[in-house]
């Protein structure tokens, strides 16, 4: 929070440049409510700090001094977002407005110890950031597993257990340099998601995410709850099944595959489950799925009664074209359904996530207050689409 009155003028101006930029002195003095005088003397304090420029003139039909539009000197700072899942890891960079410079996808290779995996994850970082790292102003991570923010220990990470080894981040930390802001994937998928996918004008809003495990991220009036423990959102844990088999065993990939085979039934991919054409034993076996995925969107939907369920992962994209199905279910045993849909970053959800919370990162060093962070940034580049144009370029 900010106090100083001088401090509070110039993150009010800055928080209202980043919001609709580029703008002029008079656009931010009525946005802002602050005198002429003093967004003159903020803004010229702001470019004296290389923070802003001015970028051109408006043209005007009217006699009088022209108005100069201002914007942020966004190619002094950058960001990166990592999404390191079981399977791949995702990457971006980008600038201080969230223009991507780089992406990449790569195969996490899990088999790599604590120190390995750290010592990977570094050179992938250092290598897209490579022109840019001393420039780089904040590294965000996202994990898979339970993320505690009292201690920054990690738990409940059974397809990459390296992660909770507190040799992980300390590795990472050192060998890059910077401090790494650390959260749950499926937070950093649903803060994607929320400023920039599918959760947009959405107060409150869920993300699941499907693949080698199952995650949820949840959001209240657009803030992402979160514990000292950082289980909420662990719907994986329930014990649902059989003999108080997990939740989280009943519906993933690897979970998939695992119960397949103990019922003796061929299966090449868990995407198979979901042909149109299975029959006797697979199809059985698909309406156990059925049954969980609809207790975890239920356990959702009483936890923080979202409007709008995210599904990302690889199980979710083989269900997109039965999500009515789902919601039709959750309307029967409710009375209501949070409307269900696609992640609109794809497999990108994550790392656009990650990308955020840097960029909030490097807002509150150049002085923007907390409370203005949930309408940041506002990046018309950050897209799917734009993310695969900067991947292509490296291939």
């Amino acid at each position: 929070m900010v106090h100083n009155p001088r401090e509070l003028n110039r993150s009010v101006i800055l928080a209202e440049l980043l919001r609709s930029r580029p703008a002029s002195r008079k656009h931010l003095a009525e946005a802002t409510g602050i005198s002429p005088a003093t967004v003159t003397r903020a803004v010229d304090l702001l470019i004296a700090s290389n923070v802003l420029r001015e970028v051109s003139e408006v043209i005007s039909d009217t006699p009088g001094r022209r108005a100069v539009l201002l914007d942020v000197v966004s190619d002094q700072t950058f960001v990166v977002g990592v999404d390191l899942g079981a399977s791949n890891t995702r990457i971006i960079v980008a600038d201080l407005l969230g223009n991507p410079l780089r992406a990449a996808e790569v195969q996490t290779p899990g088999s790599e110890t604590a120190d390995g995996l750290a010592r990977w994850l570094v050179a992938q970082i250092r290598s897209l950031g490579d022109g840019v790292w001393p420039l780089i102003a904040a590294v965000s991570l996202g994990l898979p597993g339970a993320v505690s923010h009292s201690d920054r220990s990690v738990s409940n990470a059974p397809n990459l257990p390296q992660v909770e080894e507190a040799e992980f981040l300390r590795v990472l930390e050192q060998e890059l340099g910077i401090n790494v802001i650390i959260d749950n994937d499926a937070n950093y998928a649903l803060l994607g998601e929320q400023h920039f996918g599918a959760a947009r004008s959405t107060s409150a809003s869920a993300m699941l995410t499907i693949g080698s495990g199952l995650g949820a991220g949840l959001a209240i009036e657009g803030r992402i709850l979160r514990g000292n423990h950082g289980i909420i959102g662990e719907f994986g844990q329930l014990p649902v099944g059989p003999l108080g088999t997990r939740l989280e065993h009943m519906v993933t990939g690897t979970g998939i595959t695992r119960r397949a085979a103990e019922a003796g039934i061929e299966l090449r991919s868990p995407a198979d489950l979901f042909a149109d054409d299975v029959d006797g034993a697979l199809l059985a076996l698909r309406g156990h799925f059925d049954h969980a995925l609809l207790i975890v969107l239920t356990a959702i939907a009483v936890s923080c009664e979202p409007e709008t369920i995210v599904l990302g992962g690889g199980i979710a994209k083989s269900l997109t074209g039965n999500l009515d199905r789902y919601q039709l279910a959750l309307e029967q045993n409710l009375r209501m359904s949070p409307r269900l849909v696609p992640a609109q970053l794809g497999d990108f959800s994550g790392a656009v996530g990650a990308l955020v919370a840097s960029m909030h990162v490097a807002y509150r060093a150049l002085g923007v207050d907390e409370s203005a962070l949930a309408l940041l940034p506002t990046s018309q580049t950050l897209t799917i689409e734009r993310i695969d144009d900067v991947r292509r370029d490296r291939l």
